[in-house]
């Protein structure tokens, strides 16, 4: 167990997160294995060849990134545990691994979301929720840009925040690596278009495999928050993830957003507009559609909640772990 990086990991990302000078001057983790992502889409996921050909590279694909992020992340583990003594060879590798988690860039993005709302109207809102989430932004009135922003919390709080975490805890390194290459890479080609269906089908159902823990795990600590979060309702929370989660076309993302929509009084997914086309997704809660930008703020503060239950069990399971 990996606990204590985990927890190192925590605290430096929250503290300092991933700086902006570092990404000018070097990039960022996901943006490399983005782009080796993108240059093996562009050279063996070809047109002209059978769909079970391109099914089949995205399977080389992934079996590729699961072998090279566990061997980099045993070779960095391995090199700093005999370079440094026990303790800083664990703040390294929570240094390492804090790049990889989303907490203060996640809530920035989303927290510009209701600024641009607040400040610039529909069309403000618009402008900034299109950096986050896939739908069309021209189709979203106010109520679609804020149930989309608290939407996109919910479901990369697990995917950005939880399952980084818990697979750093489960498996150091090698395990959060791994991890985020299988999430990049289901962001990227993952998708039910023409060009991807074949293609990355591995990549779409590992993810799912991978995601699973996580987004229990979510879907707690968002009803834990609601514990303690004025105006929002546990017991609400617990039931619309009992009630809903499973009618989500996704295996995970319905957890968390089921908690949040329960939590919040709201109604969160349903039908959605996705380049061009309607996607009928079921309903996640049964409050009101009609969001706006406090319920944005109402969100980010059951989620900086909610970051924090994450942290005090991380901590506990660390001092556990010592003893």
């Amino acid at each position: 167990m990996f606990v204590s990086s985990a927890l190192a990991a925590l605290v430096i990302e929250a503290a300092v997160g991933y700086p902006q000078a570092l990404v000018r001057r070097i990039g960022h983790p996901v943006m490399w294995i983005g782009a080796l992502i993108a240059w093996t889409d562009r050279c063996w996921n070809r047109a002209q060849d059978r769909f079970a050909v391109r099914r089949l590279c995205g399977i080389v694909l992934v079996i590729a990134l699961v072998g090279a992020m566990a061997a980099t992340g045993l070779l960095l583990t391995w090199f700093l545990q005999q370079a440094l003594s026990a303790s800083f060879a664990t703040i390294a590798i929570g240094l390492l691994a804090s790049s990889l988690l989303a907490q203060r860039s996640l809530h920035r993005h989303v927290a510009v979301v209701a600024t641009g709302l607040e400040q610039g109207g529909v069309e403000g809102g618009r402008r900034a929720v299109a950096m986050i989430v896939g739908r069309d932004p021209d189709r979203l009135d106010e109520a679609g840009v804020a149930r989309a922003a608290i939407e996109s919390l919910a479901e990369n709080f697990s995917d950005g925040v939880v399952a980084p975490l818990f697979w750093l805890a489960v498996a150091g390194l090698p395990g959060v690596l791994t991890y985020k290459a299988i999430n990049t890479a289901d962001s990227m080609i993952g998708h039910l278009s023409e060009r991807h269906r074949a293609f990355g089908w591995a990549a779409a159902r590992l993810d799912d495999l991978i995601n699973l823990p996580a987004s229990r795990l979510s879907a707690l600590w968002l009803v834990l928050a609601a514990c303690v979060t004025p105006r929002a309702s546990p017991r609400d929370a617990w039931h619309a993830v009992w009630r809903d989660a499973g009618k989500h076309r996704s295996p995970n993302a319905g957890w968390p957003e089921a908690a949040m929509a329960g939590s919040l009084g709201l109604r969160l997914a349903g039908p959605r507009v996705y380049q061009g086309e309607i996607v009928d997704d079921a309903w996640m809660g049964e409050g009101r559609a009609e969001a706006d930008a406090g319920d944005i703020r109402r969100a980010l503060r059951l989620y900086r909640t909610a970051c924090v239950i994450q942290a005090l069990v991380v901590a506990a399971l660390a001092l556990a772990a010592t003893i």
